[in-house]
């Protein structure tokens, strides 16, 4: 079974960004190495930051903003649980939630889960693809969300629809240029249909 290894984003000022995500808390989940490939409007992904309660989401996006990050959609509560979303400096947008609505102990910044969520123009095309590519499938909603079994890596994979992911993260759908990530697994190099790169994992 294909596994993801690493994510790496791809950044104007490294020494930046790596203080950003340090001090987010997501300094365990991604890499981030220089990049002036050209970027417009939205990248066509996000990652998700999946936490136990509502006090972490907000002691998270506390410490993002207090790093530099700005607010996409402030926390709130849904009839899904609470969660915001923020951009970090290097442009990537990050989303906060839990489908907790109360907490249940005191606020920390611990991270259930972190996952990929790539947006693309056809789930079912995409989904094919990895599965091709070796990736097993975890939970799949026909054309509106896949999420693959990716057991021994920190980050999940997950596809959305572009349009629906980027209304989710609160930025419009359009955008041009390099995604600005790379993915990293024992599956690649290879290019996806939406062309998010892979590459072969460091050993």
């Amino acid at each position: 079974m294909t596994s993801l290894e690493s994510v790496t984003l791809e950044v104007p000022d490294p020494t930046a960004a790596d203080a950003f995500y340090q001090a987010f808390g997501l300094g365990p989940y991604v890499n981030v190495r220089a990049s002036d490939a050209p970027t417009t409007g939205f990248r066509g992904f996000a990652l998700s930051l999946v936490v136990s309660q509502p006090g972490n989401v907000d002691a998270l996006i506390g410490a993002a903003l207090d790093a530099g990050a700005t607010t996409l959609k402030p926390a709130t509560k849904g009839f899904w649980g609470y969660g915001g979303v923020v951009r970090a400096p290097d442009g990537t947008i990050c989303k906060l939630a839990t489908s907790k609505k109360k907490d249940t102990g005191p606020a920390t910044r611990h991270i259930d889960q972190v996952a990929l969520l790539l947006g693309v123009a056809d789930v079912k095309a995409s989904k094919r693809f990895y599965v091709d590519r070796g990736l097993a499938v975890g939970k799949s909603f026909g054309g509106k969300y896949v999420e693959f079994a990716t057991p021994s890596s920190a980050v999940t994979l997950a596809l959305y629809p572009r349009r629906a992911l980027a209304k989710d993260t609160g930025v419009p759908q359009e955008g041009t240029g390099s995604h600005r990530i790379v993915i990293g697994g024992d599956a690649g190099p290879f290019t996806d249909p939406d062309g998010f790169e892979w590459e072969a994992a460091s050993a």
